[in-house]
C-alpha cells in the first residue's frame, strides 16, 4: 500500500473545517462535469461512509466513473433514506474490529468518511480500522457555520451543556420557555431533565415517545427548508430559543438566518474535536483525491 504522502497535496488537504466559511463551495453542478478516470486504471474498490448531502453528491458524481467501484454505507437511522445508484450497505459494522473485518472481506482499497460532523464514534472507528490495515482514509466534511455580529449565539460543548443552560435559574428565573429543538430525534434525552419548558422538535422520523421531554410538540418533516418557511415557523411558535448542532452546510442554514432576522438567540452545540485525518470540504476535492491516489498507485505498479 502506498504511503499517504505520495498522493496528498496541500492544495486539497484542508484542516477539518472548524473555522471555515459557512458557505461551502461544491454544489452538484460544479462536479457534474467531472472528468472520468483514465481508462487504463483498474476499478478502485472504495467505501464511502455516508449519510450527508456531501456523501450523496459524491455518490452521484461517481455513478459515471467506470474505474471506481464505490460502496456507500448508511447507518440505517433514517427509515426512508434517499438511496444512490451505486452499491449500498445499510447498518453498522460492529465497532472498529467489525469494520476492519468488513474492509478486508470486501478488498476495500480506500475509504472516504463522509458521515455527519457529529458522528464522532464512526469517524473514530474508521480511523482505527484504516490505520490498522494501512488503507488510505479521507474525511469529507462541510465547513462549520460561523456567527456574524448580528447573530446571538450561546456556544456549548454538548447537548448536556445545552440542557444545563436551559435549567439555569439565574438566566431564566421561573419563566417557561418555548424552545425549538433541531438536534435530531435521538438527541432529546438530555432535555428530559428540564421538563418545565415547552419544546418543539423537528425531525425526519418520529422519535421514541419515552425519549421526549414531557411538553413536546413534534414536527415530522424532511428538509431542506427555505428562509421564508423558517421565518414562518419561528414566528408561528414564537420561540424564545433555538437549540441546534453546528452541522454546517446550506440545507439547514436558513433556520440560522431566520433566527438572525427575528433576533432569536441560538444555543449552538459545537462539533466534537476532529480526528487527525486528512480532510476536504467538497465532493469535487474528494474526486481529485481519488484520482491522485489511483494515478499514484498505477505509477508505483509500473
Amino acid at each position: 500500500m502506498l504511503p499517504l504522502s505520495c498522493f496528498y497535496t496541500a492544495l486539497y488537504l484542508l484542516p477539518c473545517p472548524a473555522s471555515a466559511s459557512r458557505r461551502m463551495a461544491g454544489r452538484r453542478a460544479l462536479y457534474s462535469k467531472a472528468k472520468p478516470m483514465p481508462a487504463s486504471l483498474h476499478a478502485l474498490r472504495l467505501l464511502i461512509l455516508g449519510g450527508t448531502t456531501e456523501a450523496t453528491m459524491l455518490c452521484q458524481a461517481l455513478e459515471g466513473q467506470s474505474n471506481i467501484a464505490p460502496i456507500v454505507s448508511l447507518a440505517g437511522v433514517t427509515r426512508t433514506p434517499h438511496l444512490p445508484k451505486i452499491a449500498v450497505k445499510i447498518g453498522g459494522f460492529g465497532g472498529s474490529n467489525g469494520l476492519s473485518y468488513w474492509l478486508q472481506q470486501n478488498a476495500i482499497e480506500a475509504v472516504i468518511d463522509a458521515t455527519h460532523p457529529f458522528a464522532a464514534t464512526m469517524s473514530h472507528n474508521a480511523a482505527l480500522a484504516c490505520n490498522a490495515l494501512n488503507i488510505p482514509l479521507l474525511r469529507l466534511e462541510r465547513p462549520a457555520w460561523q456567527p456574524t455580529p448580528q447573530d446571538c449565539w450561546h456556544t456549548v460543548p454538548s447537548l448536556q451543556a445545552a440542557a444545563h443552560m436551559l435549567a439555569t435559574p439565574a438566566l431564566w428565573g421561573n419563566k417557561h420557555l418555548t424552545v425549538f429543538l433541531t438536534t435530531g430525534r435521538k438527541e432529546t434525552a438530555p432535555f428530559q431533565a428540564v421538563p418545565q419548558h415547552h419544546y418543539v422538535l423537528r425531525s425526519i422520523d418520529a422519535p421514541d415517545a419515552e425519549a421526549l421531554p414531557p411538553h413536546t410538540t413534534l414536527i415530522t418533516a424532511r428538509g431542506p427548508f427555505d428562509l421564508a418557511a423558517e421565518i414562518a415557523t419561528l414566528r408561528h411558535y414564537q420561540f424564545d430559543y433555538i437549540v441546534t448542532k453546528n452541522s454546517g452546510g446550506n440545507a439547514t442554514f436558513p433556520k440560522i438566518e431566520a433566527a438572525r432576522q427575528l433576533n432569536i438567540p441560538v444555543i449552538m452545540v459545537n462539533r466534537p474535536a476532529p480526528a487527525a485525518t486528512p480532510c476536504v470540504a467538497t465532493a469535487t476535492q474528494a474526486l481529485h483525491w481519488l484520482k491522485q491516489y489511483q494515478t499514484a498507485s498505477t505509477l508505483r505498479d509500473v
